[in-house]
């Protein structure tokens, strides 16, 4: 089975200031507010000019996230269980309800393709499509 190689990307959609923590964030499968604070500790009780030159080459450094991979995130993000408090993710209860809405939704777009298929408006445009 081959596994998929992650790439660090800055994750503009959901940062604060240029991405660079909610890629890392994103990246190790952590949630953004634990990498912002991580950073924010660093420059306060550290030394600061080298976090801000660091977060400022990150910045540079990395790629900004593709649409695709964007798309992919949002999509799986919903149905991200949160296994460890430190994790990002949702609730196996949010998890459901998540589902629920879901399912709900892809119903009432069924039962308007069954009502249009079985309407006369459907036999008239097949009628005249078809010849």
């Amino acid at each position: 089975m081959k596994s998929k190689k992650k790439t660090l990307y800055r994750d503009s959609k959901n940062g604060k200031l240029g991405g660079v923590c909610a890629g890392i964030a994103e990246y190790f499968g952590t949630e953004i507010w634990i990498v912002r604070l991580l950073v924010i500790t660093a420059f306060l009780f550290s030394a600061g000019f080298f976090v801000v030159l660091a977060y400022i080459a990150a910045y540079f450094i990395l790629d900004e996230m593709p649409e695709q991979r964007k798309w992919q995130q949002s999509v799986y993000k919903a149905h991200n269980v949160k296994k460890k408090p430190w994790q990002a993710g949702h609730s196996a209860q949010q998890i459901l309800q998540n589902v629920s809405r879901e399912l709900d939704e892809m119903e009432n777009n069924i039962e308007q393709m069954e009502a249009y298929v079985t309407s006369f408006a459907f036999k008239m445009d097949r009628e005249f499509t078809n010849h």
